[in-house]
């Protein structure tokens, strides 16, 4: 039973970290370019050398976090669905 708890209590932590992690910082380095915001290239002599803007991040060098990605998404529908002060989505057919 202890280590039920225990491994409750590390998911538990585990959860709760990354969650005020996605808070505090909503954007982290892009996995691609590494937060650079560019491929690093070498020309002919081997020195390092700027490349072209990173695909993923568009040249910004950071992404935003999977975690504040899905909160977004979350909050999104929750605002479109409690909204009242919208038309409804569908007309009601003409009686007659």
């Amino acid at each position: 039973m202890t280590l039920i708890l225990l491994a409750g209590a590390c998911l538990l932590v585990i959860t709760l970290g990354y969650t005020s992690l996605c808070a505090g910082s909503p954007f982290g380095d892009c996995r691609k370019c590494r937060g650079f915001g560019f491929a690093m290239k070498t020309d002919r002599k081997g020195r390092l050398k700027r490349g072209k803007p990173c695909r993923r991040c568009k040249g910004h060098g950071k992404r935003i976090r999977i975690g504040r990605h899905l909160y977004n998404v979350w909050l999104r529908l929750y605002r479109d669905g409690t909204d009242t002060t919208k038309k409804p989505a569908f007309k009601p057919a003409p009686k007659g």
